[in-house]
């Protein structure tokens, strides 16, 4: 039987970036590699985002419209928007901390600025500290875009982060 990765290993800073670098280099790769996220990360998964850059402390996500995350204005639901731009500061902090830390949200705000309607880009980047020996903040800013490019929702979410073991 195949060993099989939990979440934490798979989402883990090396592993996550290996998985990415040797799947972005085939024309479905995005599609497989943001598959597998959405398969360890279930609710997150609901969203069907798609990575489609992934690099150190910055990423970028799309969602597509579609009627599962909808709401009845007709537009993309708040929480849709909320769970999208936390992944997107999910990804952009574990691919800029070491496995040797550990990171969980601690607090999430968000501003919804305009309806969200059609594909989505999200995009993260994260700037902890360098040096980590105890509990420390840092805060991911994520930016949601619609096709125009107009920002439909900031967000900033707060991160705790800390040694393992």
């Amino acid at each position: 039987m195949a060993h099989t990765q939990d979440a934490t290993e798979i989402l883990s800073t090396p592993s996550m970036l290996r998985l990415w670098q040797r799947f972005n280099r085939f024309p479905s790769g995005r599609y497989w590699f943001s598959l597998i996220i959405g398969k360890k990360v279930p609710y997150t998964g609901t969203i069907k985002p798609r990575v489609i850059q992934l690099k150190p402390g910055q990423v970028r996500v799309e969602m597509k419209d579609r009627h599962n995350v909808r709401n009845h204005l007709n537009s993309i639901h708040a929480i849709a928007l909320a769970n999208m731009g936390e992944f997107a500061s999910g990804l952009a902090m574990l691919s800029s901390v070491p496995d040797s830390i550990k990171a969980i949200v601690t607090h999430l705000e968000i501003d919804y600025l305009k309806k969200a309607r059609g594909t989505l880009i999200a995009e993260g980047r994260a700037e902890p500290p360098t040096q980590i020996t105890g509990d420390v903040v840092s805060i991911v800013y994520a930016v949601i875009r619609d096709a125009e490019q107009d920002v439909v929702a900031k967000m900033a979410v707060t991160w705790r982060l800390r040694p393992t073991g």
